[in-house]
This record gives structure tokens, C-alpha cells and sequence, in this order.
């Protein structure tokens, strides 16, 4: 399998997982309306962490030094994440909540370039600016409301989710994916559970909704999703994986559409079109620049030895 070809698995792998994620939003705000934050992530996370090992048995023997390290790390970044998304979302429209959840793709760039030294191509700002014109027509366009506590804290959750990019695009990097994410899953259980049993002590769901969305969230859009994406952070750059998961609340619409008939309307149809435009712009318009500076720089260094040419177009196609 050539790099090029891998890249594209592991977008179309992403993209599977925003359908997910898309797909649980409206659940899970209908889930913590009768069941307690905290508790709801500890169960989600605990469940995850069973159905990864039972998806993936071996990943006890894939544990190197500082593996622990790096997860714990990410998984404080992740853990909160979910807290400051899931206690925002219960203060504020689901449409705004979605909008500034997705300012992560502008928050990561900036992070990448001061953390990483990283500075992305122009086509990665080129989607991200069609990425976040859509999500903003996505979201209603400025028409609903103001800013609230619950806007607040879903920002705090956009800064958390690009700090836990950044951390799996350059710690993660060194670390098998599958105990990678293990920990991060347990960290995040661990911790919303520990503030559940503290602070809530809400006993065992009642509710069979509420336990279908654990199952869901826990096993298909915690334990599967995360892994895909640890794995895609090791091929990928930040900036472009945050490109590619930003359609998140454009399939969030469309599943609204079909399973509770709420109507996008010709400004979030066409805000969830220019997200997949810019998603596809950006990766196509990667590749062709790439592919021009191969061809510049094979040009620019005929006339050296052989290795050196080599050694110049091997390294052309790195980052992105």
C-alpha cells in the first residue's frame, strides 16, 4: 500500500467516525436531561474500556515505556473535553453547541504552529476557512440567541479537544495506538467517575434510553472511534485530521433530518455542503502541491549525487 493510498483509508476511516459522533449528539443531550453528566461519562468511558479489550485482546502486550505517560495525558485533554462539551450542551441549543465545538479546527492550527513548530500548508487554512463558514451557516447564521454560560463552556471544550490533537500528533506519535487509547478511555472513566460517586451518587440508570445511549456512545462512538483516530493521528497532521472530523455537525444534521425530522433549511444545506467541499478541497489541493514540490525539487537537484536527489524527494512529501 503506497503512503498516498494509506492517507486516503484512514480520511475515509475518519469520516466514519464523524458519522458516529454526528449520529449520538441529539442522543446524548437526551440522555444527560435525565441522568447525571459525570455519572453518564463514567459509565460511557467504563463501557468503552471493556469493549476495547474485548475488540482488541491483545493490546496488554503492546505497552512500551511512557505509553501510560502519553495516554494519561491525552486522556486528561479528552476527559475534558467531554465534560465541558457535555456541560454546555445542557445550557445551550444543540446548533451552537455543534458551531463552536467545531472552532477547534481554528484553535488547532494556531496550537500546532507554537507547540509543534508546525506550521500547516496554506491549502489546510483554504478548508479550514470553508470548514468554518459552513459550520457557521450550519448553525443558524448568528439567528438564535446570544452568548451564554453553556456557549462558554463549549468553548472551553473546543480548546481541551485541540490540546488532546496536539498531544496524540506528537507524544502519541512514538506509541502503539491500542494501549494508546485504552488509557486514554480508562482516564477519562476514571476521572467523571470519581466526580460522579462524589458529587451526584445517581445509582444506576432507570431509564432504557439512557442505557441504549451508553451502549452506543460507549462502544461504537468511544471504544471503535478513538481508536481509528489514535491510529489516523500517526499518519495524519492535526490540521488535517480536524479538517476531516469538523463534518461531524454537518452528518448531525442530516441524522436530526432523518430520525427526528428537524429541517436544515437552505442556509444549513448549504453550510453542510461547503464543510465537505472544503474537506475535499483542502485534500485534494494538498496532494497537488505536494506533488509540485517533488517535482521542483527533483528538478533543482539533478545536478547533485544520486543520493542527495534520493534523499530530496523522499522527504518532499512529509507533513501536510
Amino acid at each position: 500500500m503506497t503512503p498516498a493510498t494509506r492517507r486516503w483509508l484512514i480520511s475515509g476511516a475518519l469520516i466514519a467516525v464523524a458519522v458516529v459522533w454526528g449520529a449520538t449528539f441529539t442522543m446524548v443531550k437526551d440522555a444527560v436531561a435525565s441522568y447525571p453528566v459525570y455519572s453518564f461519562l463514567g459509565l460511557r468511558f467504563l463501557i468503552a474500556c471493556v469493549a476495547f479489550v474485548a475488540l482488541f485482546p491483545t493490546t496488554f502486550r503492546r505497552f512500551r515505556p511512557g505509553t501510560v505517560r502519553a495516554g494519561l495525558i491525552a486522556g486528561a485533554f479528552m476527559a475534558l473535553g467531554y465534560v465541558f462539551q457535555t456541560l454546555g450542551l445542557a445550557r445551550t441549543t444543540p446548533s451552537k453547541a455543534a458551531f463552536i465545538t467545531g472552532m477547534f479546527v481554528v484553535i488547532t492550527p494556531f496550537m500546532q504552529a507554537v507547540v509543534l513548530r508546525r506550521a500547516p500548508r496554506w491549502t489546510a487554512w483554504l478548508g479550514v476557512l470553508a470548514s468554518v463558514v459552513g459550520l457557521w451557516l450550519l448553525s443558524g447564521g448568528g439567528v438564535s440567541g446570544g452568548w451564554n454560560v453553556g456557549d462558554t463552556l463549549v468553548l472551553a471544550c473546543a480548546v481541551a479537544y485541540s490540546a488532546h490533537m496536539i498531544v496524540l500528533g506528537s507524544l502519541g506519535r512514538a506509541h502503539d495506538p491500542l494501549p494508546l487509547t485504552l488509557v486514554q478511555l480508562a482516564t477519562t472513566a476514571v476521572l467523571c467517575g470519581a466526580v460522579g460517586i462524589a458529587t451526584e451518587h445517581p445509582g444506576l440508570p432507570a431509564a432504557q434510553d439512557v442505557w441504549v445511549a451508553l451502549a452506543v456512545t460507549g462502544v461504537l462512538a468511544s471504544a471503535v472511534a478513538f481508536a481509528v483516530q489514535t491510529t489516523a493521528q500517526r499518519y495524519l497532521s492535526p490540521t488535517r485530521t480536524a479538517l476531516i472530523l469538523i463534518t461531524e455537525p454537518a452528518f448531525g444534521g442530516l441524522f436530526g433530518w432523518l430520525l427526528a425530522g428537524e429541517v436544515l433549511g437552505l442556509r444549513g444545506l448549504a453550510g453542510a455542503g461547503l464543510i465537505l467541499v472544503g474537506m475535499a478541497a483542502s485534500e485534494v489541493l494538498s496532494v497537488l502541491v505536494a506533488r509540485r514540490g517533488e517535482a521542483a525539487s527533483l528538478e533543482t537537484s539533478m545536478e547533485g549525487p544520486p543520493a542527495q536527489v534520493i534523499e530530496q524527494v523522499a522527504g518532499s512529501g512529509a507533513g501536510g
